[in-house]
This record gives C-alpha cells, structure tokens and sequence, in this order.
C-alpha cells in the first residue's frame, strides 16, 4: 500500500493521505468497508457524521486548515475492533499531533486512538476562537477610530466565517453526543466522559460563535450610524456655506442687472455692495443661532 502509512508502529492505524489512491480499495477489502463510505471519503465535504455499520463505526470530523481564513476539510476514520482508518487529502497536522499524544498517553486501545483524533481537532477550534476575539476586538477598534469600506468588508467575512465555523461546530457536537449516547459497541463505556468532555467544548465553541456574531452585528450597526453620523456632518458643513452664500449671490445678481442701480455712479460703490453683503451673511447667522441649527 503506497499511500497507506502506520503512523504508529505495532497500533493497526493506517493513515491514507490520498483518497483517490488504490491503497483506500485495498483497505476496503480487507476490512469490508463499504462503498458508499469509500465514496464519500473520495468526493469530500461530508458534514459531520457518524454511522455503526455490523464490524465498524465510520466517522466524519471536520478539521481546521491552517490559514487567515477558516477552511473545515474531512478527516474520515473508520474504528473497528482491530483496526483504525484514517482518510484524508493532503498533509494534515492533525496526523502528527495524535501521535504524539497517543506516544505521550501510551494509548494502545483503538478506541483511545478514536478519542484522541476527535479531541485534537476540537483543540484546534478553541485555538481559532482566541483568533477571532482578538480580531472582533481589533475590529471594533477600528470601527471607532475609521469607520471606512475596508472595516466593513472585514466585518462581513468575519461574520460568514462564523457561520460556517457554527454549522461545523454544531455537526461535530451531535457526532459526540451521538458516540456518548451508544451502549456498548467499538468505543468503550469508560471513554464515556471524555466525549461529553468534547460535547461541552463543542457547546462552549457554539456559545462563543454566537457572542461574537452578536458583537459584530453590534459593530456593524455601529459602522453604519458612523458613516451616516459623518455623512450628515458634512451635509450640515456643506447647507452652512450654501446657506451663507445665498444672500451673496442675491445681491450680486441685483447690481449685475442693467439697469440705473444706487451707488452706480458712486466712487464707493463697490465698497458699499461688499458691506451690504457682509451685514446679509452676518445677519443669516445671527438667524440659525436664534434657531439653534448651528
């Protein structure tokens, strides 16, 4: 098997690293896995899920990428009584961390093994959630001090992020709930509060999701009465100034006209028309003061 591996030597782990390969056919003859649970470790973005079959339990984890943004790819284990498949595409770190801890723990069972996967990927979504506070506060921040397009898009995809990062934590939530609940069968009774250690980080993970979602709604209402705040400043600047040069151009209209006007033949004339502009402007801010618009 070429691109089946033993992560762990003397532990009946095998670890494929390419779901199209022909060391998956060969391991689904060895050990009846059935077709359908080959299909979908080849096609891919499964949601969570576990399903007991007569001679194993085939389950979906949904492990974190490493990245800026979040990206949930399969990591599909196949637990039987003697034996442990994992499937996935590419290099995944999560590989190397249950071997490590599996090393660490001396865990021999399968069933441990099985535990050891599914916690070490959880780990990972707590891990990203410290991310997201720091980056909601940072956000936050911002929308204070610039409220511009920029902000906006940043809140946006941080809330999309949030959805998806939800609806894998939910699914992930109900695989560990379901594995608790089962009598008997592949993992064992003893493991039982380890996964409902699982099911409440997963709990908590949803909580947490749903508070910043909350704040960045927050924030988004904050970003828009920012702009709309700083867009009637400048309409109030912009009225202002219209509003002050209105008698100006009244006047300068009336001594444009061609007509016998007062002060025409005057050698002060133009110093008249300039002081009797002066008083219209003072007088319109005199008016809005009384008015409180100013």
């Amino acid at each position: 098997m070429k691109t089946a591996v033993q992560p762990l030597e003397g532990v009946p782990w095998f670890d494929v690293d390419d779901p199209n390969s022909p060391g998956l056919d060969e391991l689904a003859a060895r050990f009846h896995l059935h077709e359908l649970q080959i299909e979908d470790c080849r096609h891919g973005k499964q949601r969570a899920k576990s399903e007991e079959h007569p001679s194993y339990v085939f389950s979906v984890f949904k492990y974190m990428q490493p990245g800026k943004k979040f990206t949930f790819l399969d990591f599909d284990v196949f637990l039987g009584s003697d034996f442990v498949v994992t499937v996935h595409k590419g290099d995944c770190g999560a590989v190397e961390k249950v071997r490590k801890r599996a090393v660490e723990k001396g865990a021999t069972r399968l069933d441990q093994l099985f535990y050891i996967m599914m916690d070490t990927i959880v780990d990972e979504y707590m891990l990203a959630l410290d991310e997201v506070a720091e980056s909601t506060a940072f956000i936050e921040t911002q929308v204070l001090r610039r409220p511009e397009p920029p902000v906006l898009k940043r809140i946006i995809e941080q809330k999309r992020q949030l959805i998806e990062f939800r609806r894998v934590a939910s699914g992930m939530r109900e695989v560990a709930n379901a594995i608790q609940r089962r009598v008997g069968g592949f993992v064992g009774d003893d493991l039982d509060p380890y996964f409902r250690d699982i099911y409440d980080h997963l709990v908590r993970c949803q909580d947490m999701v749903e508070s910043y979602r909350d704040i960045l709604t927050g924030t988004l209402d904050i970003y828009l009465s920012a702009v709309a705040n700083r867009t009637n400043e400048v309409m109030k600047v912009l009225t202002f100034y219209g509003t002050i040069a209105l008698p100006l151009l009244i006047v300068t209209g009336f001594f444009g006209m061609n007509l016998s006007l007062p002060w025409a033949e005057s050698p002060h004339g133009v110093l008249y028309a300039v002081g009797l502009m002066m008083a219209c402007s003072l007088a319109v801010v005199i008016y809005l003061r009384r008015k409180r618009w100013l």
